[in-house]
Parts: C-alpha cells; sequence; structure tokens
C-alpha cells in the first residue's frame, strides 16, 4: 500500500539535485534515522545521475509506503535509455564506467532494503529501490 507519488523528470544536473531534496524532505517527514537518511539520499543522487547520463534522461517518482508494519520510501528510476547488455557485470562491486559517484549499481543497491532493476536493450532501464523506517 503506498501513497500518491511525486514524480519529477530527470533532464538536466538541476533535476537530479531537486530529487535529492525531494527524497531529504520525504525521508524526514517519514521519520527515517539521519544514518539511513543519508544512505537513502545517496543512493537516489547515483541513480538519478544514472538516469540522466546513462539512460539520456527520464524520470524518478518518489512515494511514501506502508507495509502494515512501518513506514517508508519507494522510489521508481524509469528511462528509455539504451538498457543495460551485461546486468551481472554492472552489479559487480567497483564496475565503473565513471561519471557517478562511484558507487555504481551495486553501491546504491547495499544503501537501500529493497533493490529490483528491469532492463530490456533497446528499451530502457526501471529501477525500484525501498527503504524502510528502523
Amino acid at each position: 500500500m503506498s501513497d500518491e507519488g511525486k514524480q519529477l523528470e530527470i533532464v538536466s544536473d538541476q533535476d537530479v539535485v531537486r530529487v535529492r531534496q525531494l527524497v531529504r524532505t520525504v525521508s524526514v517527514a517519514v521519520k527515517l534515522s539521519l544514518v539511513d537518511q543519508t544512505k537513502l539520499v545517496t543512493a537516489a543522487s547515483e541513480l538519478a545521475r544514472n538516469t540522466l547520463v546513462y539512460g539520456g534522461g527520464g524520470s524518478a517518482e518518489v512515494a511514501t509506503v506502508n507495509n502494515g508494519r512501518r513506514q517508508g520510501i519507494r522510489i521508481v528510476f524509469a528511462d528509455q535509455g539504451p538498457g543495460i547488455a551485461d546486468l551481472d557485470l554492472a552489479l559487480t562491486d567497483g564496475y565503473t564506467t565513471g561519471g557517478g559517484l562511484g558507487l555504481g549499481l551495486s553501491g546504491a543497491r547495499r544503501l537501500v532494503d529493497e533493490f529490483d532493476i528491469v532492463t530490456d536493450v533497446g528499451q530502457g532501464t526501471t529501477i525500484t529501490i525501498t527503504k524502510w523506517c528502523r
């Protein structure tokens, strides 16, 4: 079950900053710990940048979620870019094609509680992350 999310377009560096600010605001609202806020904002920043740089732009939808026991935040990053040809390689620790925070997908995955990626070459990529309140 989730609340209505807020969708932001990602077409410029300024949009990456806006995603980061929105994630920080929502993280505070659902009372994530400061450590978890930082982890989620960092992961969101990396994934927003990837959406812009590798996906050619796209969107991020930020929503609060509740699983009946606790609240959290779910963020869906989507692009219509080239997709990820070798997902296993892209999820390998230390793999980078340069540019981002150097975290890569594997680093972003470690920072959140749930991480799901769907990608098709030539069709784009959708990454869904969730961070739950402790």
